[in-house]
């Protein structure tokens, strides 16, 4: 499970006291905007590739949480690997 993740790298969802109860896309907004490409390969690994672009593109629309270059970054990327 993504909240795995969350549990071995509390830095990344510093402010939740209980990870295990966040949902996807909460887990992977916080991998995106606080995580290393490395935990970001991790999540990756956990959820695919396709699965990682959809909940992106739903931040992207719904949530004015992540930064303009994450958003150009991630663009890039899923556009390229998925």
């Amino acid at each position: 499970m993504i909240q795995d993740l969350l549990l071995k790298k509390p830095y990344l969802a510093w402010y939740v006291k209980d990870k295990r109860k966040l949902s996807k896309k909460a887990a992977v907004e916080a991998i995106l905007n606080y995580g290393t490409w490395q935990d970001f390969l991790e999540a990756e690994r956990i959820l695919g590739v396709k699965e990682m672009r959809s909940i992106f593109e739903e931040l992207k629309k719904k949530r004015g949480n992540l930064r303009v270059k994450t958003i150009n970054y991630f663009n890039l990327y899923f556009s390229k690997y998925a």
